[in-house]
């Protein structure tokens, strides 16, 4: 911890090259300061010089400390459309313009977070219709260190067609959702970065403290001692010689080339998966900004270790929280989607272990919520241009949990299960709902075994509002049920509202991406 203070105290005097104030990236012209609550504002200047800050007939003092930093805190405000100013006055006078009250929300998670307007479906008609002023957006750079950052390079922007296409996609419509529904100005943090690992949104030290990373800390600490050799790089570029080779091969056969350039020690080093790289270089230079939660697209990359991703999972959203000094500030996350070629048998999934992984998660964390999107997904791109849908089920989340409306915002999950000779009657929570099928009348998605454990697909019909009857001929004497367990399953059971039923499992056998002792 020594050295992190060490390092962001050089950080911070790197800022004060000249006598004058100066403002991080997150607090600018445009920006969104949250409603109803207190927001602290921050920047550096000449160590002991005295800031003043004017906002909405609020005057705040605070002085800069040893290492320049300054910071003041806004009493709360209502949301506000009509655009002020703050007056900030040090060594230097700023006034930040055009700012707004209202709703601020964070957008963070992998690539399908970061995933873009101008990738989704009708791109061209939501650009061209993304007319929102009051809509505010601002994206932080794919940074990975393990020195701590104090700011970033980026600005608010409005959103309008001409600023909304390099914008994430599922962050646009669902700050686009609460902006229609609640008729306030909203703020939008897009922090993702696509093939992120978990890990790598953790501080450092957490990890190494917590013994059950005590694996993946040492693999990362060995990895880092052979990245750091002549060898590796000598190693590097022999592959990159030798992919050189086949693209230009292809090149010149006209044949098509999508293989992707070998990464080199440097690369990983400052890379997306490294614990604790974009904790540093890209949550950090934000965390302190008034917010009223985050959404969260993300566990692609961590669907070969499902079984860790479920206290690794809840273990950052706490992190977060303690960090950001907010309390437990909502955070509502999207279920992996289906993906990658249908099987003919059930049996194991790495991708379904992670899903269950999620859907704990609301078990074990205070303001969570879950988007089912099991029906969104795409068997052959990771990346499914559908972003609208998801954004929406993340929405009704916050619209339901943090805004009072009345609307079925949460997926059927698995109550309990009862065997009663060669059949099964599955009980289902549906918050208030019923059950149904979709595309066609019969149930399907539900795979059923005995004993021995070997799965067989199941017949499965619908009895009432919230049971469902499984059952095969192949299972004399079942005893235990799955159901869209698998990585593209084939399901069709909803809730009356069209929520997709949530993936689950009745069995606690062991997780397969459970490592061993």
């Amino acid at each position: 911890m020594r050295t992190l203070a060490l390092t962001s105290l050089l950080a911070s005097l790197a800022f004060l090259a000249k006598a004058e104030i100066k403002l991080p990236a997150i607090i600018g012209d445009n920006m969104v300061l949250q409603q109803k609550q207190a927001n602290p504002l921050w920047g550096w200047d000449t160590p002991g010089t005295e800031v003043t800050v004017k906002f909405a007939g609020q005057t705040k003092t605070a002085k800069a400390g040893a290492d320049g930093k300054w910071t003041v805190k806004l009493d709360a405000v209502p949301a506000n459309a009509k655009p002020a100013t703050i007056s900030i006055q040090g060594t230097t006078k700023k006034v930040v313009k055009n700012v707004l009250v209202g709703e601020v929300w964070v957008c963070s998670g992998q690539s399908n977070m970061q995933w873009s307007v101008n990738g989704c479906w009708d791109a061209d008609l939501e650009i061209a219709t993304a007319k929102y002023p009051n809509i505010r957006l601002i994206s932080v750079p794919q940074v990975g260190t393990q020195e701590p950052q104090q700011d970033f390079k980026g600005e608010w922007k409005e959103c309008s067609p001409e600023t909304v296409g390099p914008f994430s996609a599922v962050g646009y419509f669902y700050g686009r959702v609460l902006h229609r529904m609640l008729d306030v100005p909203v703020g939008l943090i897009n922090n993702a970065w696509g093939g992120s690992a978990a890990e790598a949104w953790v501080r450092r030290d957490v990890l190494e403290k917590d013994a059950r990373f005590k694996g993946l800390m040492a693999g990362w600490v060995q990895n880092e001692k052979n990245l750091s050799t002549e060898k590796a790089l000598a190693d590097h570029e022999k592959a990159m010689a030798a992919w050189t080779k086949k693209k230009n091969e292809a090149a010149k056969a006209k044949q098509p080339f999508a293989t992707r350039a070998p990464q080199g020690p440097k690369e990983i080093l400052g890379g997306k998966s490294r614990p604790g790289n974009i904790y540093n270089g890209v949550l950090l230079p934000t965390i302190g900004y008034g917010i009223k939660g985050a959404i969260w697209y993300q566990g692609e990359s961590n669907a070969g270790r499902a079984y860790e991703y479920g206290y690794l999972f809840p273990l950052m959203i706490q992190h977060w929280r303690q960090e950001w000094k907010q309390g437990d500030f909502p955070f509502y996350w999207v279920q992996l989607a289906d993906f990658m070629p249908e099987v003919p048998t059930p049996g194991d999934s790495a991708w379904a272990e992670l899903r269950e992984s999620q859907t704990k998660t609301q078990s074990v964390i205070k303001n969570g919520g879950q988007a089912v999107i099991i029906d969104l997904g795409d068997a052959n791109d990771i990346h499914p241009k559908n972003k609208r849908d998801v954004a929406e089920r993340l929405a009704r989340l916050a619209l339901v949990n943090d805004y009072g409306l009345k609307l079925r915002h949460r997926s059927p999950e698995y109550k309990s299960v009862a065997f009663d000779g060669g059949k099964a009657i599955v009980t289902m929570d549906n918050f208030g709902s019923s059950l149904r099928t979709v595309d066609v009348s019969e149930v399907k998605g539900f795979a059923i075994c005995g004993e021995d454990r070997k799965w067989v697909w199941a017949n499965a019909k619908i009895m009432s509002r919230d049971k469902v009857e499984v059952s095969s001929p192949e299972v004399a004497k079942p005893v235990a049920v799955r159901y869209a367990w698998a990585n593209n399953p084939v399901c069709n059971l909803y809730s009356i509202d069209g929520l997709p039923v949530t993936p689950f499992r009745t069995d606690d056998f062991p997780m397969t991406t459970k490592p061993k002792e």
